[in-house]
């Protein structure tokens, strides 16, 4: 089942507050297809956060890009499916200038949650940019 569409993700988001929003990550973060442990490698693994992250890029029909992503940690493992949001499925061309970041702005998600949780963030969206660089 795919990912809601961010704007989607973003209605509901505003509707709540405080733990609701941490469940709503976490509950998303629930919606990411399984990764298999034998992609759960040093080569996948995003560096810089505080929990475990992997995220694995796929083709998909044509120069769509689809992502396979896990955490070991829940409320992570929801940032990781709302950054997924922002450009699951997409052309990699379309992905490499989407500002993923301005995506992710009306989350404020350095003001919801812990400076350990977001810092990894920025390495993720660069993989995944400079991935999709590279097969635009």
């Amino acid at each position: 089942m795919p990912l809601p569409a961010l704007a989607a993700i973003l209605d509901d988001y505003e509707l709540l507050d405080g733990e609701e929003r941490y469940r709503l990550l976490i509950d998303l973060g629930r919606e990411l297809e399984p990764m298999p442990d034998a992609l759960k490698t040093d080569a996948t693994k995003v560096r810089g956060c505080s929990a475990s992250v992997w995220v694995y890029p796929t083709q998909a029909e044509g120069d769509r890009l689809h992502f396979l992503a896990d955490s070991n940690a829940a409320i992570t493992k929801g940032i990781v499916a709302l950054v997924l949001s922002a450009v699951q499925d997409r052309p990699a061309a379309e992905i490499a200038a989407t500002d993923i970041v301005a995506a992710l702005d009306p989350f404020d998600l350095s003001r919801q949650l812990s400076s350990n949780r977001t810092q990894g963030i920025p390495n993720m969206i660069a993989l995944i940019q400079d991935t999709a660089k590279r097969l635009a």
